[in-house]
């Protein structure tokens, strides 16, 4: 149980939640590209993004994780990007801060959407590259999967 949800749940709403981030966050980038600012966008970019990250928190867990960083990363460039946008109103040199931590914050969501992809889908799972490492014990094989997996032999 995570927060009063059970954990299939509860990964189905930080999933949905994060799709929500990516997509918007399209939307946001694409407006850019356009001369526009869509302000109901953005705001829902950047929520849905600081919601992404925090929830990525509430997974069970038992040591510090890449995740876990990737979540750090995102709510310290997500901070910056509110301050840019809601305190300094893009003034000066605050449009590219706010542009470059806006891009920042979605690259790190669509790259560990499609990490977790290839660690959680099936065929892309089985799909993924494994790479001999060597291990003083034996033979090691690291999956291009996350944390990779260590195995003596």
């Amino acid at each position: 149980m995570v927060f009063g949800m059970s954990l299939a749940t509860y990964t189905l709403l930080h999933v949905v939640i994060s799709l929500i981030a990516i997509a918007t966050g399209l939307v946001v980038v694409s407006g850019w590209l356009r001369s526009s600012r869509p302000g109901f966008w953005t705001a829902i970019f950047l929520l849905t993004t600081i919601l992404t990250s925090v929830t990525g928190f509430g997974f069970p867990f038992d040591r510090f994780l890449p995740s876990h960083w990737f979540g750090v990363i995102s709510l310290v460039v997500l901070a910056i990007a509110l301050l840019a946008l809601y305190a300094f109103h893009l003034d000066g040199p605050w449009r590219w801060i706010y542009v470059t931590t806006a891009l920042i914050a979605l690259y790190l969501n669509v790259f560990v959407a499609v990490v977790q992809s290839f660690c959680s889908v099936s065929p892309l799972a089985d799909a993924t590259i494994r790479l001999p490492l060597p291990d003083p014990r034996g033979t090691a094989t690291a999956s291009a999967c996350g944390a990779g997996t260590i195995s003596g032999s």
